[in-house]
C-alpha cells in the first residue's frame, strides 16, 4: 500500500546519498534508506533512525518491493548507465515517481523513451535532480525565453574548491573511450575532445573551458527545442591537452580491464570534497543563445558548490512531488517547474549579460 509522504533513497550511504538523507533528516521527511551494502545500511540507520532495505538493483523483485510503498525515489547509485533502467522499469510497475541525480547523457536519452509509458502510468520520470542539470536546465531555458528564436545554445560551467565524489569519478570513468558529443542539427554527433575550446566570461574571472558530452546536450534540447548545443566546463591548459591525447587511446580506454583498474584506484580515494570546501565553494554557469540573425543573448548564474546543491534541489523536487506538484511522463528539471526553480535555492544569483 503507497505511503503518501515515503521517499526512498537509494544508494543513501554514497557521499552524496548520506547529504540527501541528512537533508530529509532536518526536514524531518519520512525516508527509507537503501542500497546493497547492508553493513553501511545498518550504520546509517543507527545514525538517523530511518529503516533501511538490503535490495541490489539486479533483482528487480526486491527492487518492486522496496518501491510499492514509496511514494519517490531518489536514485543516487551509479553508475547509473547500470542501475537506472531496472530503477525505472520497477517505478513503472509500482508507480512511484522517479528521480535521480545522473549527469549521463545516455540515461536521460533512455528514460526520454519511456514518456508515453509514465504517461499512462500518472508518474513523473525526472532524471538529473541535481547540479546535472538543474541550474544548467534553468539557466537554457531562460535564454530560450530571452531569445524564443535561439537556433545554437553554449553552456559551460566550473567551480571553486571544486573536487569529485567517489561515484561522480566513476561515472566519468565509465564514459571515457566514447569522445565528445554535441547536438548539432536536433542529432547527438561526435565531437574530438579538445577539438572545441572556449575561453568564457564568468563574471568575477574569466576561464579557458573545454566541450564535454554533458547531460544537457540531451535535457536541454528537450527543455527548450533548440537543435544546436554545446556544453563546456572550466579547464586547465594540461586539462586540454589531455582531452587531446586522449582521442588516440580510445580503443584502450574503451577496454574493461581499464577501466576496472582505474575505478579501483577511485576506491581508494575520498569519498569526496571536503566539508569546508563542499560549505564555502561556489558553481558558476554560463550560456549563451544565437539566432539566424545573428542575435545574440548572455546570462550567468552564480550558485552552491556542487555537492550542496545536489543535496537542496534534489529534496526540492522530491518535496514538490509528495505535495502533487508533478507531471507526469519524462520531464526536465525547468519542463516541470519552469526556469524560476534554481532561484528557489537561497544563494544563488541570475545576472543577464
Amino acid at each position: 500500500m503507497k505511503q503518501a509522504d515515503l521517499i526512498v533513497v537509494y544508494g543513501s550511504y554514497g557521499y552524496t546519498g548520506r547529504l540527501i538523507v541528512q537533508l530529509c533528516k532536518q526536514k524531518k521527511l519520512n525516508v527509507c534508506l537503501s542500497g546493497r551494502n547492508e553493513q553501511a545500511l545498518q550504520k546509517q540507520a543507527s545514525e538517523t533512525g530511518y529503516p533501511f532495505e538490503v535490495v541490489d538493483t539486479s533483482e528487480y523483485e526486491k527492487l518492486v518491493q522496496l518501491l510499492t510503498p514509496a511514494a519517490v525515489v531518489i536514485h543516487c547509485a551509479g553508475p547509473f548507465k547500470h542501475t537506472a533502467a531496472s530503477m525505472a522499469k520497477a517505478c513503472l510497475q509500482t508507480k512511484t515517481h522517479y528521480t535521480d541525480i545522473t549527469g549521463e547523457h545516455q540515461v536521460f536519452e533512455s528514460l526520454a523513451k519511456l514518456d508515453a509509458e509514465a504517461k499512462g502510468k500518472g508518474i513523473m520520470l525526472m532524471p538529473g535532480t541535481g547540479f546535472d542539470v538543474v541550474p544548467s536546465d534553468c539557466l537554457a531555458l531562460h535564454l530560450k525565453n530571452r531569445l524564443p528564436s535561439a537556433t545554437h545554445l553554449q553552456l559551460a560551467f566550473t567551480m571553486s574548491k571544486g573536487g569529485l565524489s567517489r561515484g561522480t569519478a566513476k561515472s566519468m570513468t565509465e564514459g571515457l573511450g566514447f569522445g565528445g558529443l554535441i547536438r548539432k542539427d536536433g542529432v547527438l554527433v561526435y565531437s574530438a575532445l579538445g577539438s572545441k575550446v572556449l575561453e568564457v566570461d564568468f563574471g568575477t574571472f574569466k576561464s579557458k573551458t573545454l566541450c564535454i558530452p554533458w547531460g544537457d546536450i540531451s535535457t536541454a534540447w528537450r527543455s527548450t527545442g533548440i537543435p544546436n548545443i554545446e556544453v563546456y566546463t572550466g579547464a586547465t591548459e594540461s586539462m586540454i591537452a589531455n582531452a587531446k591525447r586522449s582521442n588516440y587511446m580510445n580503443w584502450l580506454l574503451r577496454l574493461n580491464w581499464v577501466k576496472k583498474f582505474m575505478l579501483k584506484q577511485i576506491d581508494k580515494k575520498p569519498a569526496g570534497p571536503s566539508e569546508e570546501k563542499r560549505e564555502s565553494g561556489r558553481s558558476f554557469l554560463w550560456g549563451k543563445v544565437t539566432d539566424a540573425a545573428g542575435r545574440i543573448c548572455e546570462s550567468r548564474l552564480q550558485t552552491l558548490s556542487g555537492y550542496k546543491l545536489t543535496a537542496e534541489t534534489a529534496v526540492l523536487i522530491a518535496e514538490k512531488i509528495l505535495k502533487g506538484n508533478l507531471m507526469p511522463g519524462y520531464q526536465t528539471p525547468a519542463m516541470a517547474y519552469s526556469e524560476k526553480l534554481i532561484l528557489e535555492i537561497a544563494g544563488t544569483e541570475l545576472t543577464d549579460v
